[in-house]
């Protein structure tokens, strides 16, 4: 059943990790340069877990039970990936002298929280099924 809601929250959250960070950069460099995350393995790596978690997941519908435990992991991951831009933002060097701008950071840093807020969504539209599921189960 692809027609689902969770389905296209899942596709949403699979565009925002999958597709959108080849588009819009994480920061600009000191040098005006865009900084894109595949320039860092690291990133490169939780973004695509992620894409790979929510494909997976879209197309694992007759299991809700493995894919709200995918969505879960899902959710982890771009939390840590969030956590990886907060740490490498902090560690950026800021704006000291107002004249020159030595870093910007981009729209690319807010893919995890988006993808995260779809998940969360996602997750609970599968939570709802699984309840209407079980309250059938009881009535036969």
């Amino acid at each position: 059943m692809l027609q689902r809601i969770q389905t296209i929250y899942l596709f949403i959250a699979f565009i925002a990790t999958g597709v959108l960070p080849f588009v819009f950069p994480l920061w600009k460099t000191e040098n005006g340069q865009e900084y894109f995350f595949m320039f860092d393995l690291s990133f490169v790596a939780l973004f695509g877990l992620s894409t790979t978690l929510s494909l997976v997941s879209i197309f694992t519908y007759k299991k809700r039970k493995k894919q709200f435990v995918m969505g879960r992991l899902n959710i982890i991951l771009n939390l840590i990936l969030l956590g990886l831009f907060v740490y490498r933002s902090l560690n950026l060097s800021g704006e000291a002298d107002p004249a020159k701008a030595v870093s910007e950071k981009g729209i690319g840093m807010i893919l995890p929280i988006i993808s995260i807020v779809f998940l969360s969504l996602a997750n609970k539209a599968i939570k709802k099924d699984e309840d209407l599921v079980k309250s059938v189960d009881r009535l036969r």
